[in-house]
């Protein structure tokens, strides 16, 4: 008797093919137990029917299954789970209420701190109007040459790249790219053996954070700044020193003598997009080495200059080797790619790819290849400038906006990132001002999450336009100003 073929069902929204989904449905149905070994497939021409799909479709799903041992097939009789087919394997109940249990509490010896976290739901595509940092437009991406790149890795000529063990070594190609093309942009001049590829810019602080600090040292983070950086500390169980940064960035003269690390954001202050002055970036360097302190200079979104050229990186700047630098390309090509790249003295690199040995050994290879034929195609370079038109057109619409609507910026007026740093009027809590926009499909970003707990704010707000529709940005900011207004009576 064969099984039923409705008990099959494609699922509503998805972007695999037909052929995939159809494997999807037919090895779930086989892993949790509603189709068992030994029992017959409807036939090809019945599940067809069933999905509305072509028969051909569903000839080419079995064939796939059965090379996958979910499905055998027998002549004339047609197809049957497999008794090799895999199962998911089943767990006995524990009844947690009985002594002599894992006391899990007790056990954990370092528990990440709780502290707040940016105000952004997980479905926050379902917003009409998300005026939220770090999420690109899908309709920027090049789908297109990616999956190409992505293709061309996993061919022949690649695919003993991507199938050894490289231990600690980062792709070539890769490193050969950033070496060439994307370093000098910045000014800095590097050897392949003072580069290392990260899962980001956040793996790479940490990183840092675990080799530069430990009990006794001092680090100095600007305030505000880059949440995730103050959530490395806490799961360190490290306390930082916070340097309250004005209308330049941070004041290199505040840094404290006995300093042995500073964080630092200095083309493009997070939150704020605030560039620091040169005669900054040259008293911190000479503090540097003065004092004898590390700076580590987190380069993200420099691509995002829109009225002129972004200013020169600290590290290029560098003559004695105190500088770290941190780049990414999770804004530039997409977040989910969690690529990054370190730019450090030879014996700080050599360091950190023992560390990131122990823990991940190197960013998966295909990642790194297909990133590499991306970069080396002039695809990301055609991206940079195709988002660099967009986000330009966009952050007209949003000054317009906000000098239409009466909104306030946080800062002196810059020309660069993705988003703006507001200040709310005296007396709005901007982290209700953020739940009751909810209820309007409003997303905005309260700033509580970007200082220090010693000076916690709430007065500022972050608005980002990477990822809302431009035709959306001035109802949306309409929708603000008027809780705003709401609130501030």
């Amino acid at each position: 008797m064969s099984i039923p073929p409705e008990i099959f069902m494609l699922p509503p929204h998805s972007e695999a093919t037909l052929q995939q989904q159809i494997q999807q449905i037919v090895s779930d149905a086989i892993m949790s137990g509603r189709c068992v070994a030994g029992e017959k497939m409807p036939s090809s021409r019945r599940l067809a029917a069933q999905l509305g799909v072509s028969r051909i479709t569903v000839t080419l799903a079995y064939t796939e299954l059965v090379s996958n041992e979910y499905l055998v097939s027998r002549d004339r009789s047609g197809y049957f789970i497999a008794d090799t087919a895999p199962k998911r394997p089943s767990f006995r109940e524990v009844d947690k209420s009985q002594s002599g249990g894992v006391d899990w509490d007790g056990i954990l010896a370092r528990r990440p701190q709780p502290r707040q976290n940016i105000a952004r739901p997980p479905n926050w595509p379902d917003f009409k109007y998300p005026f939220i940092y770090g999420q690109s437009d899908p309709e920027l991406f090049d789908h297109r040459n990616w999956r190409d790149c992505s293709l061309r890795a996993v061919g022949r000529r690649d695919f003993d790249t991507l199938t050894r063990d490289h231990y600690q070594r980062d792709d070539p190609m890769l490193i050969e790219y950033i070496l060439r093309h994307i370093l000098p942009r910045r000014g800095i001049r590097a050897e392949p053996d003072e580069i290392l590829v990260t899962m980001g810019a956040q793996n790479a602080l940490w990183m840092i954070a675990q080799l530069l600090l430990s009990e006794g040292q001092k680090a100095v983070v600007e305030n505000p700044c880059y949440p995730g950086l103050r959530q490395i500390f806490d799961q360190m169980g490290f306390v930082a020193s916070s340097i309250d940064v004005d209308e330049d960035g941070l004041p290199p003269d505040l840094i404290p003598a006995d300093a042995n690390v500073v964080f630092t954001t200095p083309s493009h202050h997070c939150p704020t997009n605030i560039t620091m002055p040169l005669d900054r970036r040259l008293a911190m360097l000479e503090g540097a080495l003065r004092d004898g302190y590390i700076i580590v200079e987190d380069d993200y979104e420099f691509e995002m200059s829109f009225l002129s050229s972004p200013a020169p990186a600290l590290k290029s700047l560098d003559q004695a080797g105190s500088v770290i630098y941190v780049g990414s390309f999770s804004k530039s090509v997409f977040p989910g790619l969690r690529l990054g790249y370190v730019v450090a003295a030879r014996p700080m690199i050599e360091e950190m790819r023992k560390l990131r040995s122990v823990v991940l050994r190197h960013p998966p290879s295909h990642i790194q290849r297909t990133a590499a034929y991306f970069l080396s195609l002039g695809h990301y370079d055609a991206q940079i400038t195709r988002m660099a038109r967009s986000y330009a057109k966009r952050r007209a619409v949003m000054e317009d906006c906000i000098k239409e609507f009466g909104l306030t910026l946080g800062t002196r007026e810059v020309h660069g990132g993705s988003s703006f740093w507001m200040r709310a009027p005296e007396g709005v809590d901007t982290m209700k001002l953020a739940l009751d926009l909810r209820a309007d499909s409003v997303l905005i970003e309260p700033g509580n999450a970007f200082f220090a707990r010693r000076a916690p704010d709430a007065s500022h707000y972050r608005l980002a336009y990477s990822s809302i529709d431009p035709g959306r940005i001035r109802q949306g900011l309409e929708l603000v100003a008027e809780r705003l207004d709401e609130a501030a009576t």
